[in-house]
């Protein structure tokens, strides 16, 4: 029997070959590293810790994800609840901010109408007249301001003469040089009837806003 002689490979290849079958080591490691099971999803899976053995049942679900403990609970229907709650308080609201609104209108009207008819009275000549103009001033100073007066306002007249409280004729009535003054009070009922609420049974239907002034009388007018 012969022997057979192997060719003998060059140190170069030898070298060349040495250093491709590392390559393909490290390839491999490297692919093992990132699939050790040939599965692609393996490394992400909660139940494998980096590369080493699979982790028994109790470890996968201390290590599982929250949502899958905890599922996502359904929010749907809850903001119409919010909007069913919240509406009525809001219209409330609404209603009560317009009741606290027109008040303060009426009654910054109804002290400019109390000082225009104070004011038309004490220069009138006679009790009757002065009447007749403080009506109308009162009345064209709501009619100006819109204060949703329900009917005419209420006109009351009183006097005083030399500080003494009197009526409104006598105060017309008094003798040249005396102080006199007269006084007139306004009163106007505010309606609040076309913003009403259902939800709000205690809430007033109108208010009685009431303002007056007093203007003094010349001493030395001329006399009917």
């Amino acid at each position: 029997m012969s022997d057979v002689r192997v060719p003998a490979v060059p140190a170069g290849e030898r070298r060349r070959f040495r250093g491709a079958r590392l390559l393909r080591y490290a390839r491999a490691a490297v692919r093992g590293r990132r699939r050790p099971d040939g599965d692609p999803d393996a490394a992400h899976r909660p139940g494998r810790d980096r590369g080493g053995p699979l982790a028994t049942g109790s470890q996968r679900h201390e290590h599982a994800p929250v949502a899958a403990r905890h599922p996502r609970r359904d929010d749907r229907g809850s903001v119409a609840v919010e909007v069913a709650v919240l509406a009525p308080a809001f219209l409330a609201l609404l209603v009560l901010a317009g009741v606290a609104g027109r008040t303060a209108i009426a009654q910054e009207a109804i002290q400019s109408a109390a000082h225009d008819a104070a004011r038309a009275a004490s220069i009138s000549r006679d009790a009757t007249t002065a009447r007749q103009q403080a009506l109308a001033a009162a009345n064209n100073q709501l009619d100006w301001q819109r204060a949703n007066c329900a009917g005419q306002p209420a006109l009351t007249f009183s006097g005083s003469v030399d500080g003494v409280a009197v009526s409104f004729d006598e105060a017309f009535a008094s003798d040249p040089g005396d102080p006199a003054a007269v006084t007139v009070q306004v009163a106007c009922t505010v309606s609040f009837t076309d913003i009403e609420l259902s939800l709000l049974p205690a809430m007033p239907t109108s208010r009685t806003i009431s303002a007056a002034f007093t203007s003094p009388l010349d001493r030395y007018r001329s006399r009917s």
